[in-house]
């Protein structure tokens, strides 16, 4: 047995979404290895759902992996790290193909896409034959963040560089206010608010302003934004937000109490914090 299988036997496997979320974390975990491999961790930091995913518990499963650079770096090149993730995938038994997404202008994120060409047969669930995953660097991140060593133990014991949970929060009720939908309402960003929430983590009001203002160039205070948060979880369908959530967690009943009545309510619960100004990511 590889060590791909080895891992992902540790997956309860019921339906054709178990073995698909399941496949993503795996493919996941490698990727981190890789990149620990390859030294990336002394630059940059983990965020984002994966990472509450993988390091927190959260229970949903998520598809695309968030980085922050420690400091502004505009010569980063992730297309560095790509050998050190190709040999972890070759050692877990696994062949990938890595493809950097050609920017059509300058910006602030790296992003390339992971695909895991191997085709999987079992006869209890459809074929698949290739997984695509997203890996995304921000460049030239807001600093107001602090960061935690993180253990992993699949493939082998490492650490990982990830932002502080207050952070994690910070940037989470960002996307919610300010994500850019089009056509799709992400809601996962609902579920990940609820998560918060529920755990009492207080929100870092420094990184939370920091963001806004060399995001969206805005001056905004805390209770200008709850106030711009309300508005956004009342005046969004939550048949919709559901739907979009639904093929991530294992337990729709989670989804029974969702109204925005709910998440309103859940909006005064936050509670914010403020972190010591020197800390810049480190």
């Amino acid at each position: 047995m590889s060590v791909f299988e080895q891992m992902l036997s540790r997956y309860e496997i019921r339906q054709d979404n178990d073995k698909r979320n399941a496949r993503f974390e795996v493919i996941q975990e490698i990727v981190l290895a890789g990149l620990y491999r390859g030294g990336f961790f002394n630059k940059a930091a983990f965020y984002g759902g994966t990472c509450l995913r993988i390091f927190h518990g959260m229970q949903r499963f998520s598809e695309d992996m968030d980085f922050s650079l420690l400091t502004h770096d505009e010569d980063f090149k992730l297309d560095n790290y790509f050998p050190s993730i190709v040999d972890e995938f070759d050692a877990a038994g696994r062949k990938v193909v890595i493809s950097k997404k050609v920017k059509r202008m300058p910006g602030r994120i790296e992003s390339a896409f992971l695909k895991d060409n191997t085709e999987i047969n079992n006869l209890s669930f459809q074929t698949e034959k290739s997984i695509r995953i997203k890996i995304e660097v921000d460049v030239d991140p807001p600093l107001e963040f602090a960061t935690e060593q993180k253990l992993l133990l699949y493939p082998f014991s490492f650490m990982t560089r990830c932002f502080v949970l207050p952070d994690l929060f910070a940037g989470k009720i960002h996307a919610l206010v300010f994500r850019s939908w089009k056509s799709r309402v992400k809601g996962r960003d609902w579920y990940d608010f609820e998560w918060f929430v529920r755990k009492g983590v207080a929100v870092d009001f420094n990184y939370l302003q920091a963001r806004i203002r060399q995001i969206n160039g805005l001056e905004m205070g805390n209770e200008e934004f709850i106030q711009k948060l309300k508005e956004r979880l009342s005046n969004t369908d939550m048949e919709v937000v559901k739907q979009d959530v639904k093929p991530f967690i294992k337990n729709p009943e989670e989804l029974v109490i969702w109204s925005n009545d709910y998440f309103s309510q859940l909006a005064d619960m936050i509670k914010f914090t403020t972190s010591p100004p020197h800390k810049k990511g480190k």
